[in-house]
């Protein structure tokens, strides 16, 4: 029987480094997607002492339409089949409010967060349509379904369009064998937070989901069997 496998996007750090562990744990097939190569390595050799059966690290920007086609053909000549796509790649900037926000700080942000999305569901879905089996998890946010200043205008539209590509995979692959989860946290402790115009106290931290936490929710999604879909899962500290 062939390994299961999965890529995951952000997991040099945060909550796709934490998907990237639980899999790891259970032996599955990895390939690892970022930006930054070295980070993507400490993922994969920590991955590997897990119990990951391979780690593949392909640095990439997901934003970059044609780097992801050719990133997915790599990623498919390795493993022939990807089981799960775990979309957990996110930012944000300082200067976030609608005043401040400059167009290319709003290009970056939808690239990443949405419009990378996409193009990663794209270079997988023909292969799970095939196979007539696939999840795909979308790390959104809950300033997806109520905006915030504290999340800025990029960020927001951003994690609603999340939402609505969610939904649009469950609408039309459902009958394909396909589905998505969009999971949805409040403030998480992660890198992502020293972004912020003022970043968080380690007291406030304390307070907040963990990333450990986010991928405990994925494997949710991932653990269901065929004919089940957690369409949304909201997750916020208590």
């Amino acid at each position: 029987m062939k390994n299961i496998s999965a890529v995951i996007t952000g997991a040099g750090s945060g909550v796709g480094r934490s998907v990237a562990f639980a899999l790891a744990s259970r032996g599955w097939n990895l390939a690892l997607i970022g930006r930054r190569k070295e980070l993507l390595d400490e993922t994969s050799a920590r991955a590997k002492e897990m119990g990951a059966s391979q780690c593949l690290v392909c640095a990439c920007d997901i934003g970059n339409q044609k780097a992801v086609a050719k990133m997915g053909e790599r990623v498919l000549k390795e493993f022939e089949f990807v089981h799960v796509v775990v979309n957990a790649a996110g930012t944000n900037v300082p200067r976030r409010a609608l005043e401040v926000l400059s167009r290319d700080d709003y290009r970056r942000m939808m690239d990443t967060n949405l419009n990378g999305a996409y193009y990663m569901i794209q270079a997988f879905l023909p292969v799970m349509r095939r196979a007539k089996d696939g999840t795909i998890v979308n790390i959104g946010s809950d300033a997806g379904l109520q905006a915030s200043p504290k999340s800025g205008p990029a960020y927001v539209m951003s994690k609603f369009g999340l939402r609505g590509l969610t939904q649009s995979v469950n609408a039309e692959e459902r009958a394909h064998g396909i589905r998505a989860c969009s999971i949805l946290p409040g403030d998480i402790d992660t890198p992502l937070l020293n972004n912020r115009p003022n970043p968080p106290s380690k007291k406030a931290r304390l307070k907040m989901l963990r990333p450990e936490d986010i991928a405990r929710c994925a494997l949710l999604a991932i653990d269901l069997p065929p004919h089940a879909i957690v369409e949304e899962l909201l997750i916020r500290p208590r």
